[in-house]
């Protein structure tokens, strides 16, 4: 990460502890982790499934990063 603490994030208006914004975020790379090695199955639909959820991730880290 640039800075040296955890995103901002809010959740139905309350604020996340930089613990808390860290378990969101560490859980969002292990689910792309897993989407990318594993994904959701081998027919079209768990192929389109995953590559929705890792472009939503991309959107999310690109927030998360900046």
């Amino acid at each position: 990460m640039p800075t040296d603490r955890e995103p901002s994030i809010t959740i139905n208006g309350v604020p996340l502890t930089d613990g808390q914004a860290m378990t969101v975020r560490v859980a969002i790379e292990n689910f792309a982790h897993d989407l990318h090695f594993d994904g959701l199955g081998e027919d079209e639909t768990g192929r389109d499934i995953t590559k929705g959820y890792l472009a939503r991730i991309g959107e999310i880290r690109r927030l998360i990063f900046m």
